[in-house]
């Protein structure tokens, strides 16, 4: 057992810095799809149907996305700068390869979403319920999970920074060859780890949580627990 001195010496979890987002008196969107490598500013989207819409590399800055479908919308290598999508819903979102800077995400309804390869960095995810979310291979900094619903999510080989999941559900997690520093997963209402569970290093979790975790650590490491 560590010795008190040792336990006060040990590093605290550094914790998730938060977006700090202050939208400008925003213009609506009007009419119009999106444009590959388009730039919009200072633009609010407000019940677009952007749905199968074509925008790969186009760049978001002090935008607002609220309440817009964006069923098979394409947005690879999209950047996302000082804006907060509200509301948004849809299936089969492209955002591979995105980048999200002091984001928020609010509210949304979203399956089989790809991530993989993005970049966050000081982004809060809040509230709503997120299917089959792909962040295979992405990088994670400064990152909030909190209120919300993950459902068999892809962390495969992604780099986790200063993440926290505060109140949130993670169900049937893959984090087979993924990189954690400075994640607590502590304040999380559900942990549930199909793969990967031997990548936990690097995260803080609670003594309920290890308790519940118990029959996942004993199969990876082989033992039978039987009465």
């Amino acid at each position: 057992m560590p010795s008190e001195r040792q336990e006060r010496s040990r590093p605290a979890v550094k914790p998730a810095r938060r977006p700090e987002l202050r939208l400008p008196p925003l213009r609506p969107y009007g009419e119009g799809e999106l444009t590959p490598d388009g730039d919009y500013d200072g633009l609010i989207f407000e019940g677009t149907d952007l749905s199968a819409a074509e925008g790969p590399g186009a760049r978001f800055l002090d935008c607002a996305l609220e309440d817009c479908a964006l069923d098979g919308t394409v947005l690879r290598n999209a950047r996302f700068l000082d804006s907060r999508l509200s509301g948004v819903r849809g299936v089969g979102t492209d955002l591979s390869g995105a980048a999200l800077r002091d984001v928020e995400l609010v509210d949304a309804r979203l399956g089989g979403a790809q991530l993989h390869g993005a970049v966050l960095e000081r982004v809060l995810i809040s509230g709503g319920k997120v299917d089959f979310l792909n962040l295979r291979a992405a990088k994670l900094r400064d990152v909030v999970f909190e209120g919300v619903v993950l459902d068999e999510p892809d962390f495969g080989g992604a780099s986790l920074e200063r993440v926290t999941f505060h109140d949130c559900t993670l169900r049937a997690a893959d984090l087979t060859g993924v990189r954690l520093k400075d994640v607590d997963l502590r304040g999380a209402a559900r942990i549930d780890i199909a793969r990967g569970v031997d990548r936990l290093a690097g995260a803080v979790i609670s003594p309920a949580q290890l308790l519940d975790l118990a029959p996942v650590f004993a199969a990876a490491v082989g033992v039978r627990v039987e009465a």
